[in-house]
């Protein structure tokens, strides 16, 4: 008899607690669900900034290289590259990420917080206050940026010009203003047929 209360109890335990992590991980899967906003924007950042240092490079070049009366065509077709890069690449960052977010995220959640702490956060991420705060974030991210490079842009641009500077001149290139560029010589005609 009281190997069968035993059993039972045993039972009962396991259930009790295969219950509890079902509730658990479904808290889990619930909040990263919540957070889909977020992945995808993370995911469209890092497809942003992988771009960007050729973004940059090529606006240089253009600034420096390129004719200033072909300067305009040149930064559309450069402009449709980036856009079809982008088309190409956030959807398959966007889906790696959206597969990826329960993996990662999840056993953080489940080790760092208790079922208690997963309802708080799922109701607090829910809640229409989170979203009026979320939605205000980048206005308020937005404004600190502003005033930061506002207030810190006569410091730092004398540094960044002399680390420009430092730079080149550890790799051996050319210092100081680019020299002007002549325009390209019309191309030569061919004699004509008789």
């Amino acid at each position: 008899m009281n190997k069968f209360k035993f059993a039972l109890l045993t039972a009962a335990l396991a259930t009790g607690s295969m219950a509890m992590a079902q509730d658990k991980a479904a808290l889990v899967k619930q909040f990263v669900d919540l957070q889909r906003p977020g992945i995808e924007s993370l995911a469209r950042g890092l497809v942003e900034q992988s771009s960007a240092p050729i973004a940059q490079a090529g606006s240089a070049y253009l600034q420096t290289q390129v004719a200033p009366e072909k300067r305009e065509a040149a930064a559309k077709a450069a402009d449709a590259e980036l856009k079809k890069y982008f088309d190409e690449s956030y959807p398959i960052v966007r889906d790696k990420a959206v597969q990826l977010a329960p993996g990662a995220l999840g056993p953080l959640l489940e080790q760092s917080f208790t079922d208690d702490e997963l309802r708080q956060l799922v109701a607090w991420i829910s809640s229409p206050l989170s979203k009026k705060y979320q939605d205000l974030n980048p206005k308020m991210q937005t404004a600190l940026t502003e005033k930061l490079v506002t207030e810190t842009r006569a410091s730092i641009e004398p540094k960044m010009k002399a680390l420009d500077e430092s730079v080149a001149k550890a790799l051996g290139a050319p210092t100081g203003p680019a020299p002007a560029r002549a325009p390209a010589a019309a191309p030569a005609k061919a004699p004509a047929k008789k």
